[in-house]
């Protein structure tokens, strides 16, 4: 059976932003997700603030918000007057639990589906600039030797030398 998206992958990849070290959506684009108004949404986290630890919700700064608001040419946000909640990919499970409507379940999966692809596609991206370090390591050691003695090339030869002892080829001066 062919699973239908409710949600464009797209969409909610471009609303996964990266504060304070972490992979977040805010609670604007969650709502509109998973469709309640914002409003309804930041009133479930209020009822249920036990739910929502630090690690899987924190508000924004004002810096912050700023911040973010000067990142797009208009504000997305109107006239907001408070900085909006994020939430990491904890956080988006859990609003899917206190909402409790199909649709929230729904678009809860395919945002967990999204930060994993995220996760992943990073890890992968690690593991190739691990894999590049160790080639530059083994071929830096390999090529080693062909340093070595390009750099005996570049030595100065010694200085002559006059021999010691009876040579036959040696021309003598008159």
């Amino acid at each position: 059976m062919a699973e239908t998206l409710l949600i464009p992958t797209e969409r909610i990849e471009k609303a996964i932003y990266v504060l304070r070290s972490q992979r977040v959506m805010l609670d604007e684009d969650l709502a509109e997700l998973y469709g309640v108004t914002t409003k309804r949404l930041n009133e479930q986290v209020k009822r249920n603030r036990e739910r929502f630890p630090s690690h899987f919700m924190f508000q924004l700064t004002q810096q912050e918000f700023a911040d973010l608001r000067s990142q797009f040419a208009t504000s997305r946000w109107g006239g907001r007057r408070t900085p909006p909640h994020a939430f990491t990919e904890h956080g988006t499970v859990m609003l899917a639990s206190v909402l409790n409507s199909p649709i929230a379940i729904q678009a809860s999966i395919e945002i967990v589906q999204a930060f994993v692809r995220l996760r992943q596609l990073l890890s992968s991206h690690v593991e190739l600039a691990r894999k590049l370090s160790a080639l530059e390591k083994k071929y830096d050691a390999q090529f080693k030797v062909v340093f070595d003695a390009i750099r005996q090339l570049m030595e100065p030869p010694p200085a002559k030398r006059r021999s010691i002892g009876f040579h036959s080829d040696e021309k003598k001066e008159h």
